[in-house]
């Protein structure tokens, strides 16, 4: 077996109008300023793709992504991400994925997949060493995501990325499904169905991947695995019960998302917890691969089929969301979406919204919060664009558009709020109001340091700006080395001068000297697996910094798009309406994180990034976007 020592710096570029598929080399530079993964995807995006495009059309760019960690053994070391522009939000959509796709296509060569154009009948792609071929996927269209891949007849060492009805019927949050995993939220699953892209099959296993210096990568594997086993999170919480696991922290913090964001808890809802559903479905590990934290799992159910559990923004969103707290049912739903290839977060806050408004005399689907009936129906109905459902296929902000109920239509950019209600943890509601993505919980994860680790004070505006901007950075890099974000938990709280810190200490200051707290965090262990994988020089300020630079290249991205403060802003029921779990009864007090986050980012108060903080960062904002002969195409 062949080796690659570190990365290929190879890609793949195909042109489904033209049935053409060329290689292409990936430029030290951008790997240095980008690291891989999402960062290097955003970059190649930028420098092909002009701002405008229709993202359902021919001229939408879809990129597949392979990280540096890929490959290696690395803990938690299966992801890979996909950048492209969001049908859902008209912004630009990154996505990470634990299937068995990433390291399939990085073992056959290729650390990128680049995608334009659009076939006249649908195709899949193939992927080997030499490159590429263009098959008829005529038989595969209308299958579901589970029949497809078992069509597909993979390999041991291959992995698939496939759509199901919803990508065909372009839903704005279908989503692609690799293995039993999905990803693709703001629908890159509607993007693969524009593109008359049924699926694509890499043909892996033709190279082993070697770390460049494998003693150093060998100390830091078991640097990291040891953090990964010892902080009680990753080790406990995630192992044994899953993210579902989240689901007593977010009730007992009030910030549960329960009838449309309208309550924090409900009695009811610890039957959807991670520990009820362990006892109930006897479940065990059923995970990506490679992994350490062991955060997926399998159950048997009372049919006697044996299924995923659902992860907890799905139990949240399609279960305490619509007010229904069965769990069979709930994980009926889950399997569905999968199946269909649809967002789970979406589906549920878009059927939220549609059993608000029904109560409200706006429109009337039939639903109603508390009752499971119609469910499951509704959800196929979306996936095939029929009836009530070919509107709810557009989500909430085109909904609400259409027919009233901008005060309950829970979105931040066009994109359906994450399971955690920000009232309850105002440094949330900033990350939401700021992500590039739209209202996304994994551009900076605030409400673990604010409800579960108890760490900042949830409701203060103290300090929550210089954390989402760290954690903005941070996540940017990590998605783009590219390794599980729920590493960043064991690897921040783990290092001695966390660990050994009393919490009451540690906690003072994070909410009061935040740019001290923020200088002594430690977080070497991404960098130093990225040295030794590559055998490039990182240290953690430069990864911070690349970090950055991910981060503002996105945010100028959408900036082109006509992103501004404007809609850096929240739904009108956290903004005004009392939170009913707060004592106190209040609302999130945005503009003053909102401010300060700016200033710290170096945007102007309108939220653009200002020309010094681009020069500074190396991004070329002068330039003509989609620069290059690819472009000129």
């Amino acid at each position: 077996m062949e080796e690659i020592r570190g990365t290929s710096n190879r890609g793949l570029e195909v042109d489904l109008s033209l049935g053409e598929i060329r290689p292409f080399s990936i430029s030290g530079e951008d790997r240095r300023l980008y690291l891989g993964g999402k960062g290097l995807g955003l970059k190649l995006l930028y420098d092909r793709m002009a701002p405008g495009v229709d993202p359902l059309g021919k001229e939408n760019v879809l990129a597949f992504m392979t990280g540096v960690f890929s490959g290696t053994g690395a803990p938690c070391s299966a992801r890979f991400a996909a950048v492209t522009k969001s049908p859902l939000t008209g912004l630009m959509a990154a996505s990470s994925c634990g299937g068995p796709f990433g390291k399939a296509l990085k073992t056959s060569g290729w650390d990128a997949l680049l995608i334009r154009g659009c076939a006249e009948r649908p195709v899949q792609l193939v992927v080997d060493t030499n490159g590429g071929r263009i098959e008829d996927a005529g038989p595969l269209w209308g299958l579901d995501t589970v029949e497809t891949q078992a069509a597909l007849g993979l390999g041991k060492k291959d992995g698939a990325l496939v759509i199901g009805p919803a990508g065909e019927h372009r839903v704005l949050f279908a989503n692609t499904a690799s293995g039993h995993r999905f990803f693709g939220r703001g629908g890159v699953g509607a993007v693969m169905g524009a593109k008359g892209l049924k699926a694509v099959r890499a043909e892996g296993g033709a190279f082993r991947i070697v770390p460049q210096d494998p003693a150093l990568f060998e100390r830091m594997r078991k640097r990291a695995t040891a953090y990964i086993n010892r902080n009680p999170f990753t080790a406990h919480a995630y192992r044994r019960f899953g993210t579902a696991s989240n689901l007593r922290f977010c009730t007992a913090g009030g910030i549960l998302p329960v009838r449309n964001f309208q309550s924090g808890d409900d009695p009811e809802a610890d039957r959807l917890s991670g520990e009820a559903m362990k006892e109930r479905y006897r479940s065990r590990p059923s995970t990506c691969k490679p992994c350490t934290i062991l955060c997926g799992h399998k159950g048997t159910f009372p049919d006697g089929s044996t299924r995923q559990i659902a992860e907890y923004e799905t139990v949240a969103l399609l279960g305490a969301n619509l007010g229904v707290f069965d769990p069979d049912r709930v994980s009926d739903w889950n399997e569905l979406c999968g199946r269909l290839g649809m967002d789970t977060i979406s589906a549920g806050g878009t059927i939220a919204f549609a059993m608000e408004a029904g109560e409200r005399g706006l429109m009337d689907t039939g639903l109603r919060f508390g009752s499971p009936d119609g469910v499951a129906e509704m959800l196929e109905a979306i996936a095939h664009r029929r009836g009530a459902g070919a509107e709810l296929a557009d989500g909430v902000r085109k909904l609400s558009g259409r027919y009233g109920g901008d005060a309950f239509a829970m979105h931040v950019k066009g994109m359906e709020v994450a399971g955690y209600d920000p009232r309850g943890s105002w440094g949330q509601g900033l990350a939401y109001a700021v992500a590039n993505r739209g209202a996304c919980h994994l551009s900076a994860t605030l409400f673990p340091l604010e409800v579960f680790f108890g760490l900042l004070r949830p409701r203060t505006v103290r300090a929550k700006a210089e954390f989402v901007r760290f954690l903005e950075s941070l996540y940017a890099a990590v998605n783009s080395l590219q390794t599980c974000l729920f590493t960043a938990y064991a690897y921040m709280l783990e290092p001695p001068a966390s660990r050994l810190t009393p919490k009451p200490l540690l906690g003072l200051t994070m909410q009061y000297l935040p740019g001290l707290a923020l200088k002594l965090m430690d977080v070497t262990t991404f960098n130093r697996l990225y040295q030794a994988i590559t055998g490039l020089p990182l240290s953690q300020a430069e990864m911070l910094r690349a970090g950055d630079r991910i981060h503002t290249l996105e945010r100028w991205m959408n900036t082109r798009e006509g992103v501004s403060r404007r809609d850096d802003t929240l739904p009108a029921r956290f903004l005004l309406e009392d939170d009913p779990e707060d004592p106190r009864r209040r609302a999130v007090p945005l503009d003053p994180m909102l401010d300060r986050y700016y200033r710290i980012r170096g945007f102007d108060r309108n939220g653009v990034p200002t020309p010094e903080t681009l020069e500074g960062l190396g991004i070329p904002a002068g330039d003509s976007p989609g620069r290059g002969p690819q472009a000129a195409r």
